[in-house]
């Protein structure tokens, strides 16, 4: 009877020890985290971990439940490389550990530049310096084959140096928000 007894404390302790680190982070938390390392869309991969620390103290209800500078870890959720002509970097992150204390968090989705403006200025520069050439070498005639070699020949320099990859540098600044209390390790 009394190991029963003490059964069932132990596993009401452990329970409630279960609740109070999970409630340690509540849903709706902000966690403010600096990357220790660089994270670029053209190399990471789903499921890659990175590692950090708190840029700030984190508080909850006045309380300070992790201090700054504390490690926190992450994982890459998805990674795309950019296209050379269209199609940015895209990278998303979570957050899942803050000093060993498991956590959830809502993803962040960071996407590259857009490839318009770039392409529009290296195309369209590319055929109005062909016109102009074909213009002064062969008149009306010249300019038209002169736009088409030009826009031919910017759309080869957009699509060479055309990457928008997302790029996260070390000490980069991230903000989560904690979704809801993650599952113990």
């Amino acid at each position: 009877m009394r190991l029963k007894k003490l059964l069932g404390i132990a596993t009401i302790l452990m329970f409630c020890a279960a609740i109070a680190s999970a409630a340690s982070f509540p849903s709706g938390t902000k966690i403010s985290v600096r990357l220790t390392n660089q994270i670029t869309s053209a190399n990471a991969q789903p499921g890659d971990r990175w590692q950090g620390s708190l840029e700030r103290d984190v508080l909850v209800r006045g309380k300070v439940v992790a201090r700054a500078g504390a490690r926190v870890e992450g994982t890459v959720v998805s990674a795309k490389s950019s296209g050379r002509l269209k199609t940015p970097g895209i990278l998303s992150l979570r957050l899942t550990s803050v000093n060993g204390t498991p956590v959830s968090t809502l993803r962040r989705t960071f996407e590259g530049k857009s490839h318009k403006k770039s392409n529009v200025t290296k195309i369209g520069g590319g055929a109005a310096l062909g016109a102009i050439i074909g213009g002064i070498a062969g008149g009306g005639k010249g300019a038209l084959i002169g736009a088409g070699a030009g826009g031919a020949a910017g759309t080869g320099v957009a699509a060479a140096t055309g990457k928008m990859e997302v790029v996260l540098p070390a000490e980069a600044a991230i903000t989560f928000t904690v979704s809801n209390p993650a599952p113990r390790k």
